[in-house]
């Protein structure tokens, strides 16, 4: 014990602005509305990059390169098994995790993947679903691949893949341009999209291209470049989600049946070589974003915060930014955002995902080789 005081000790006389807690796994800050602690809960996870909450304390994690791990109330790990094949090249792998409603009685998990070709050569976004046995030995059984893509590319990039559960028990899978922005404005191709599907795969009645002829029934909204985030915003009653921009231009959008969000016609970035992307940043039918950012941030999950613990964010949105490793709090009001503070930055790694727990605290995933996930309390 004296030797990790005297290493702490020399941590601090060397780098005066961290704090004991610091040296520690749990982090001190102040933030504008809270005083908060962050506490590393779990380490040792592979690109972990969506979280999900199981009764009893148990977290469902997924890492990219195509593991799901269990993580038990005392925080150590097991692998669940019975996986299928994931394309685990560049952004593809096994993506986002999801609990059904009725978990408690059905046991049902959802989850994204890039799902390779027989030749293995190409993959598109897939959305299976499965039943989750919480044996000994943790195993997905009845397995269902629910959504495939329909045209799969060799490019590594743009999967989308996020998957959020209505009120009313729809499914919306966000899927990305896949490297070509082009893509995004073919209503019978899946890139650059957001979908909405029942839980059996097929398509509702109600959405805006089922039984005619100018989209796939599936299709939600169009015009969306990579869009790595998305929630179901409890105050709006309705899906908003987060798209990375090119070299700025990252997007919250309120996506809306049979509309159109402009990538790549319009954007608020440029090209990574400095170009100027399509006509400029609007045009006549095509839809603005709720609020951007440039230069961007590259945001992934996010969450809306609906909990007791954080009184003063109530309604706030958190969002996980991969670049300058941050957490993006979000204040809204009428629908707009008014204020932005950014919460950690370069402080825990590239942040992939956050979620808010069942009892109201906040948790994130880092996307690292030894990424890690966090739990964020109050010290009100």
């Amino acid at each position: 014990m004296t030797m990790i005081r005297s290493v702490c000790f020399a941590l601090i006389l060397f780098f005066p602005n961290i704090s004991l807690s610091e040296v520690a796994t749990d982090f001190r800050f102040n933030t504008q509305k809270h005083n908060v602690v962050v506490k590393k809960l779990v380490g040792n996870l592979e690109h972990p990059w969506g979280l999900a909450f199981l009764p009893n304390d148990l977290f469902l994690v997924s890492e990219r390169p195509g593991k799901l791990k269990l993580i038990m109330s005392d925080l150590s790990q097991k692998l669940v098994h019975g996986l299928p094949d994931v394309w685990d090249h560049g952004q593809g792998g096994l993506l986002d995790v999801v609990t059904d409603p009725n978990f408690s009685q059905n046991q049902i998990i959802y989850f994204s993947f890039s799902e390779p070709s027989s030749d293995k050569r190409r993959a598109g976004t897939a959305v299976a679903s499965a039943k989750l046995i919480l044996e000994k030995k943790p195993v997905l059984k009845n397995i269902r691949v629910i959504f495939t893509q329909n045209i799969k590319s060799s490019s590594s990039v743009h999967f989308g893949s996020r998957i959020v559960i209505s009120p009313n028990r729809k499914l919306f899978i966000t899927i990305g341009d896949r490297g070509d922005g082009d893509r995004a404005q073919n209503p019978f191709d899946h890139a650059g999209s957001v979908l909405r599907i029942n839980t059996n795969g097929s398509s509702p009645s109600s959405n805006p291209f089922f039984g005619s002829k100018k989209a796939l029934p599936e299709i939600w909204s169009i015009g969306h470049r990579n869009p790595q985030g998305a929630i179901w915003n409890t105050v709006t009653e309705s899906l908003w989600t987060l798209s990375h921009g090119a070299q700025g231009g990252d997007e919250l959008n309120q996506p809306l049946a049979g509309k159109n969000y402009g990538w790549p016609i319009i954007s608020y970035g440029r090209h990574y070589w400095g170009a100027k992307i399509g006509v400029g940043t609007h045009k006549s039918g095509l839809q603005q974003p709720i609020y951007y950012w440039d230069p961007s941030i590259a945001p992934s999950g996010f969450a809306i915060y609906s909990g007791d613990i954080f009184s003063k964010w109530k309604g706030n949105l958190f969002v996980g930014a991969l670049k300058h490793e941050l957490i993006s709090r979000l204040e809204l009001k009428n629908g707009k955002i008014v204020s932005e503070e950014r919460l950690f930055p370069n402080r825990f790694g590239r942040i992939r995902d956050i979620r808010v727990g069942p009892e109201g605290h906040i948790y994130f995933l880092t996307d690292e080789t030894d990424g890690g996930l966090y739990k964020i309390s109050s010290l009100d």
